[in-house]
C-alpha cells in the first residue's frame, strides 16, 4: 500500500504541480482583465443606452440592489440608471436585465422614456445565440419593433408586420425561441422595474 502510493506521487507529481502552476497563472491573468472587463461593458452599456436615449449626456445611477423576481423561483439585483441631458434633467431610464434564451442567457440593456411609459428600445450586451437565426435579436429589423411601443404586457406573433409598432412583436423566422426570451425578458422586467422606480418616488412625481 505504502509502495504503491509512493509510486503514484513519484509518477504524478509533474502533474499535480502543473495544474497548481496553471491554475495560479490563471487566477493571476483574471484578476489583472478584471478592471477592464468591467470598464469594457460600463463602455458598452452607455454606449446603447446613449444611443437609444439620444439627448442623455450622462448616465446617473438612480436605484442599486433593486431586487427583481425571476423565473422558478430565484431573484437578481438590479441597478437603474437615469439619463440626464445637458441641464441636469431626466430624459430616460437604462438598466442589464436578463434571461435564459436558446443557448445560454441573453443580456439586454433596456431603456424607457422619463415616464416609463414608453420603451425606447434594447440593445444585446451579450448572447450567444444561434449565429444567422437566433443572433438576429441584434438586428434592427428585430430591435425597431420595441422602439416607440408602449411598456405594456408584450405578445409574440410568428406572422404580421415589423414595421407596425404596437404591443405585439413579431418573432424572427427560424428563431422563435430567441424571440420569445427577449419579451419574456422585457415582460418581466418592465412592470417589476415600474413599481420599484414608484416605490422610491423616482417616477410619477415629475422629475
Amino acid at each position: 500500500m505504502v509502495k504503491s502510493i509512493k509510486l503514484f506521487f513519484e509518477q504524478s507529481w509533474l502533474l499535480i504541480t502543473s495544474a497548481f502552476v496553471f491554475g495560479l497563472l490563471l487566477s493571476v491573468t483574471n484578476a489583472a482583465w478584471q478592471p477592464r472587463i468591467i470598464q469594457n461593458e460600463i463602455d458598452k452599456f452607455n454606449r446603447l443606452a446613449g444611443a437609444m436615449l439620444s439627448e442623455a449626456k450622462t448616465f446617473e445611477l438612480a436605484a442599486e440592489k433593486v431586487e427583481i423576481d425571476m423565473p422558478k423561483g430565484k431573484t437578481t439585483l438590479l441597478e437603474i440608471k437615469k439619463g440626464l441631458d445637458a441641464d441636469g434633467n431626466c430624459v430616460g431610464w437604462a438598466f442589464v436585465c436578463h434571461g435564459s434564451g436558446f443557448a445560454d442567457k441573453i443580456r439586454l440593456v433596456l431603456t424607457l422614456d422619463a415616464g416609463f411609459e414608453t420603451i425606447k428600445g434594447f440593445g444585446v450586451l451579450s448572447s450567444n445565440e444561434t449565429p444567422g437565426f437566433g443572433d438576429k435579436i441584434k438586428k434592427d429589423y428585430f430591435r425597431s419593433q420595441f422602439m416607440g411601443m408602449p411598456a405594456a404586457e408584450i405578445t409574440l406573433s410568428k406572422t404580421g408586420d415589423y414595421k407596425e409598432i404596437d404591443s405585439e412583436i413579431v418573432a424572427i423566422t427560424g428563431a422563435t425561441v430567441s424571440s420569445e426570451a427577449v419579451v419574456a425578458i422585457v415582460n418581466n422586467f418592465v412592470g417589476q422595474v415600474r413599481g420599484k422606480l414608484k416605490e422610491k418616488g423616482l417616477i410619477d412625481n415629475g422629475k
